[in-house]
C-alpha cells in the first residue's frame, strides 16, 4: 500500500507550496550527512580514499542495526558517513540492502534540525507518514557515546538500497558533531537527484520546507560534487 502520498495532496498541496517556493529552504544548506553505502567497511575506506585522498578514520558500531562506519569530515557541519555491514552482527537485519551492492553507492543522506518534533509537526500536517522521532547512539573507539534521535519519512519512492528521501537527526547538545573531530580536507560543493517521478519526490521536499534539484532519470540516484585534496570528486 502507498504511503500517504495522496492524489488530493499531489494535486493541491504541490502547487499551493509550488507558490511559496520563497520560503523553502535549500536542501544542500540543511545536509548533516550523507550515506555511502558499502558492502566491505575497509574497501569502502579504500575506495574513498583513492578518490578523495583522505583516509576516513572508523566511527563504531550501530549495536543492534547491524552496522558499522566510517567518517570523513565535508566542511563545517556536513560529513560523509561510509556504512556497511557489521561482521560481528550476521544475524541482524540488513535493512538498507548494504549487502547487495556490488559498488560503492550514495543511498541515503540526513538533515540536521534543532527542533525534531516540529518536523514531525510539519510531516504529519502535510499527511506524510513518519517514524520517530526515536533515540539513536553509537560508541566511538575512545568510549564516548554519540547520541541523537531520529525522524524517519516512509515513503515507496527509494529502489533498492537508494533512498532519496532524506531522514531527519537531532544531536544530544552533549554530542559534538562528527564533522568536527572526522578526517578534513573535503567539502561538499553540490547536491542533485534524479528520479523516474520528480514531481513526487518534489511533493516531499516541499511538503517538508525544502528545495532540491530534482532532475528525471531511469534511476534513482542521489549526485554529490566534493572538493578534495585530489580534486573535484562525483560520487553518486
Amino acid at each position: 500500500m502507498r504511503p500517504a502520498l495522496n492524489r488530493r495532496f499531489f494535486l493541491l498541496g504541490s502547487a499551493s507550496l509550488a507558490a511559496m517556493g520563497q520560503d523553502l529552504k535549500p536542501v544542500m544548506s540543511a545536509v548533516d550527512h550523507l550515506l555511502l553505502g558499502v558492502a566491505d567497511l575497509d574497501s569502502g575506506i579504500d575506495w574513498i580514499e583513492k578518490r578523495s585522498g583522505v583516509h576516513a578514520a572508523i566511527g563504531g558500531v550501530h549495536a543492534g542495526a547491524g552496522t558499522r562506519n566510517a567518517l570523513l569530515s565535508l566542511g563545517a557541519g556536513h560529513y560523509l558517513e561510509i556504512i556497511a555491514p557489521d561482521p560481528d552482527q550476521k544475524e541482524a537485519k540488513d535493512d538498507r540492502h548494504l549487502r547487495e551492492l556490488s559498488s560503492p553507492r550514495l543511498i541515503n543522506l540526513a538533515l540536521t534540525t534543532s527542533n525534531i518534533d516540529s518536523v514531525a509537526a510539519k510531516a504529519r500536517k502535510a499527511r506524510l507518514e513518519i517514524s520517530g522521532p526515536e533515540d539513536g547512539s553509537r560508541r566511538l573507539p575512545s568510549g564516548k557515546i554519540l547520541r541523537w534521535q531520529r525522524l524517519t519519512i516512509k515513503n515507496d519512492l527509494g529502489a533498492g538500497a537508494i533512498q532519496p528521501v532524506p531522514f531527519f537527526i537531532q544531536w544530544a547538545p552533549d554530542s559534538p558533531h562528527p564533522s568536527l573531530d572526522s578526517p578534513q580536507g573535503c567539502v561538499l560543493e553540490s547536491l542533485e537527484f534524479e528520479h523516474p517521478d520528480p514531481p513526487r519526490l518534489n511533493v516531499v521536499f516541499e511538503a517538508l520546507g525544502l528545495d532540491a534539484d530534482v532532475a528525471a532519470g531511469s534511476e534513482v540516484r542521489i549526485m554529490v560534487k566534493i572538493k578534495t585534496p585530489n580534486g573535484r570528486v562525483e560520487l553518486s
